[in-house]
Formats: structure tokens, sequence, C-alpha cells
């Protein structure tokens, strides 16, 4: 295990179950008799796949039903989704076997590994890339566009952002310097640690020069900028896409003007409480899942998943020294 770069905090000690926004279904699997140390934990009867929230939390399980279904008919072993408080949560879950599966994003699988000793499985695939950038975006394109904003699969794009790849358009986000900027909690690589870390190299003191607007998901993020709630928002790369069903318009009244560095895609996470037969069955299961045309449209659904291939766990430090280089220890 590599040494850790987040110190428990006070927060740590709370009772795990009331970091999960949805009760969670008994996990009973057998343990080892006290005392007898030695004596291998049985796989249990029910697993639970824990996501986090980036999107509307009470239809992230409903979307995520198929996936739950098909790996409970694989694996004989009933599977529940929760939604997990906040990224955080998901983790701490995981570390308390509350959780036993994890969707989540590069930070937090680093840490699952880091602290409770999770293997990191899979990594996703979005069109074929295996990293993507943070996105600023607004709602006022005159102040943060140096050149007319472009159309690309009716979403809105300026500052070489339409390149749909990091880094561009950061030459501009010293302009945010007053604004209300909707930001997602420090646990979120897109919506918190990369646009931050890069607002202060723009110079910016993140504390005193903008006002942060809290938001709990990266579809908040834009509706907060679609409803003028805040004139920047921070969001992984496309979130327009995820509340265009309900907001047509949406890639037109939102505008990405800057997207930050590339940041390792998100993954899957296995408790290292689950035997390795286990784990390589859940593994093969979703990999499997998400090679069929069926799979790679439910797991687009619940996170823009077009696949999920095996993981570079050395790949996520990245994102750990970017969350250090913040004080997020």
């Amino acid at each position: 295990m590599r040494t850790s770069l987040f110190r428990s905090s006070a927060a740590g000690a709370i009772a795990v179950g009331a970091l999960l926004t949805v009760a969670l279904a008994g996990c009973s699997g057998s343990t080892a008799a006290p005392g007898d140390s030695a004596a291998p934990a049985a796989d249990p009867d029910s697993i639970v796949l824990a996501l986090v929230p980036s999107q509307d939390q009470d239809g992230l399980v409903d979307t995520a039903a198929p996936l739950t279904d098909y790996l409970t008919k694989e694996l004989g072993i009933e599977v529940t989704g929760v939604v997990s408080k906040d990224y955080q949560a998901a983790v701490e879950a995981m570390g308390a076997g509350q959780a036993q599966i994890g969707f989540l994003p590069s930070l937090q699988l680093w840490q699952a590994n880091d602290m409770y000793d999770a293997k990191v499985v899979l990594q996703t695939e979005r069109n074929g890339n295996i990293t993507y950038p943070a996105q600023f975006m607004t709602n006022n394109p005159d102040k943060y566009c140096d050149d007319e904003p472009v159309e690309r699969d009716g979403m809105l794009f300026c500052n070489g952002a339409d390149a749909m790849k990091g880094p561009a358009g950061l030459d501009s986000i010293d302009k945010v310097k007053g604004a209300k900027v909707a930001v997602l909690g420090p646990g979120s690589p897109a919506g918190y640690i990369y646009p931050i870390l890069a607002l202060q190299e723009a110079g910016l003191d993140t504390d005193t020069d903008i006002q942060q607007i809290p938001v709990t998901a990266n579809d908040a993020s834009v509706l907060a900028v679609y409803n003028g709630d805040a004139e920047v928002g921070f969001s992984f790369w496309d979130a327009r896409t995820i509340v265009a069903k309900d907001t047509p318009d949406v890639g037109q009244k939102v505008v990405v003007f800057a997207l930050t560095e590339e940041i390792p895609n998100d993954g899957v996470a296995l408790s290292s409480d689950l035997s390795p037969k286990l784990q390589d069955r859940i593994t093969k299961a979703l990999e499997d899942f998400s090679n069929t045309p069926e799979g790679s449209e439910i797991l687009t659904n619940i996170y823009s998943i077009t696949k999920l291939a095996p993981a570079d766990p050395d790949s996520l430090d990245v994102v750990a020294r970017a969350a250090q280089a913040l004080g997020l220890q």
C-alpha cells in the first residue's frame, strides 16, 4: 500500500451508516470466528454497488437497475445499487464494509486503494478516450469568449474548447475573478480539484476572488449556470448532455469557454473483503457487460461510459498529486 496523502479526520469517526443516502441492503457475509484470525472470510450473500452523485440522485439507482440486475444474475448474488451522500462517503462505505463495488471518480479510486486496499480493476472509456478534461462554462460568453462561439453537436464552445481535449482556453479564466461560481465538493476532480487549481495557477485567490456557490453534482452545476444562479460553473466534459433532455437549449445558453488539463477517467474498485475469485468474476462480468450494445447503452445512461477496460492504477497518481497541491490531505 502506498503512503496516504489523506489523513483521517473527525468526520471519519461518524457512523458510516449515515454516509449513504439510500438505505443499504444487509450484507450478511460470514466472518471468521473470534480468535481465529487465520480463517478466511466467506464471500457475502449480497453485495452493494456504490454510485457517486454525478447527477440526480433519485434517478441514478433506477438508471443503474439493469446493471445491478445483470450482476445479480451473473454472480448468483443479490447486488443492490445505492447512491452515496457524496464522493468521499462512497470511499468510507467501502472501507467500512458497507459497499463492495464502487463506481468512483479517479481521486476516490486512488483513495479506496490507498486507504483500504480496494482493488482498482476497471477504468472507463468514453468514445475511445481514457482521460477527460474539466470544463469551465458560462451564461455570459461576451465576457469570457475571445472569439465567436462555435457549435458542435448542438453545443457551443469558444476559445478552442471545441477541440474537446484539454487544456484549452485557460488564458481566459482570470476573468472569473469576482464571479459567482458553481463548485462541487473538494472530492470532485472535475467539479473542484482541477478547475480550482487552474484558477490558483492563474493568480486568483479562490477563497476571496470568487463567490463559490456549492452544488452537489455535475448536472446541478450546469443548471446553476443555465438558470443564472451562477455566472460560471465547473463540471466534467460534457455534463451539459445530462440535462439536455429536460433543457434542450442548454447547449446554446451554457457555453464552454475553457478546459483543464486531462484527468484520468473514473472506474471501478472492489473491496478487499471479497475473495480474489469473486473479484475476478465481478470484473469479467462488468467488462463483458460493457462490450454488449445493451450494456454500453445502459452504462452510457448511468455515467456516459461507452466501455469498461482493464485499469492502470498508477495512472491515478496524477490526480492525487493535484489534490495534494490544494492541501486536500
